[in-house]
């Protein structure tokens, strides 16, 4: 898997990330695919769309591998799979102090792993004003790597990493959904990077996503692909080619921004970051839906001092509190909201 050294050192001070505790228990990769699994196939999936209504995935019966008992939360690891050759690790912490919390799925971008859903840290943040946490991540990455060539990976198979990953948040609410423990009514989504255009392409496709926080999402991919500085230089041609950019446009972020379902969205703008080049990260904005807020941090600084206050949560916990199935329709019909992380 490529992970180049700026790309990774870039967000190290990201959200909630500290030392693994060495108590947690470390999942191993998965094995090589079994080619004699029958379980999956029947499995279609169609990689030009967001949507499950033109694929058909099975899910088969989650495999639970523990659960965690701390002081005011559980922390419980399944593994859920519905294609063939790619078990996903499902992390779920919840708050003993709610029957039924409302619930948010937290999806980082490539190249982040499951070691921050293993880190007591962040698993005390994400549940301690009692919210249920849901953390899992995205095709090609992390224990998710395994059996391809090594010239494939997250931005060589864009479209199908999109999609798929898009695909995955829907089939992960349809397991919540059979659980007694969550309240579903009230479900968000907290992503960044290539996880928060997945999440867009999910709010799209998908009204549970109530309440939708993307942090620095990727998009306008022409743009994207010819200056970003994620793609190395020596592959970089193989990602501006005709050929290429036709399947990433199905599913660009910035055509699907205005279809988003979710009742508060709010796109977060950390404009220092070179990843997402800079006239790419404007068509992102201007396609943010009316109603949405925007938020902007102009320097490093600025978005590290959220990061150690530890407030970049407040927004999606009291957006998510409050709803209700009175939530009027009319909000929509207002301008973008531009905010500083000051206001």
């Amino acid at each position: 898997m490529k992970t180049p050294l700026k790309f990774a050192l870039l967000f190290a001070s990201q959200i909630f990330l500290s030392q693994i505790s060495t108590a947690q228990f470390v999942q191993a990769s998965p094995p090589i695919a079994d080619p004699s699994d029958t379980r999956f196939v029947d499995v279609r999936e169609d990689w030009t769309s967001p949507s499950l209504k033109t694929s058909s995935l099975k899910p088969a019966q989650p495999l639970p591998a523990y659960i965690n008992d701390y002081p005011g939360y559980t922390v419980e690891l399944l593994q859920v799979q519905w294609r063939f050759g790619d078990p996903l690790d499902l992390y779920v912490m919840k708050p003993k102090a709610v029957r039924k919390p409302p619930v948010i799925l937290y999806l980082y971008g490539y190249p982040a792993g499951t070691d921050r859903f293993k880190d007591e840290t962040f698993q005390k943040t994400v549940t301690k004003n009692g919210f249920a946490a849901v953390g899992f991540v995205s095709a090609l990455t992390g224990h998710r790597y395994h059996d391809r060539p090594m010239r494939e990976w997250f931005v060589s198979e864009l479209q199908e990493c999109l999609a798929t990953s898009a695909h995955d948040v829907q089939m992960v609410l349809d397991y919540l959904a059979t659980r007694d423990d969550l309240d579903m009514t009230r479900v968000g989504m907290f992503t960044q990077g290539s996880g928060a255009s997945i999440g867009i392409l999910a709010s799209a496709a998908d009204p549970r996503i109530k309440v939708l926080d993307a942090l620095d999402p990727w998009g306008a991919w022409p743009i994207w692909f010819a200056s970003s500085t994620l793609p190395p230089e020596d592959e970089r041609t193989n990602f501006v080619t005709p050929e290429f950019l036709k399947k990433a446009s199905a599913l660009d972020p910035v055509d699907w921004l205005p279809k988003v379902q979710a009742k508060r969205f709010r796109l977060q703008d950390a404009t220092f970051d070179p990843i997402t080049p800079k006239a790419a990260k404007e068509k992102l904005r201007a396609a943010v839906p009316a109603g949405a807020t925007v938020t902007i941090y102009k320097t490093p600084e600025e978005f590290n001092a959220v990061v150690r206050s530890q407030t970049e949560l407040e927004w999606i916990q009291q957006e998510l509190q409050s709803l209700s199935d009175a939530y009027p329709s009319s909000a929509k019909i207002r301008s973008p909201k531009i905010r500083s992380p000051k206001d």
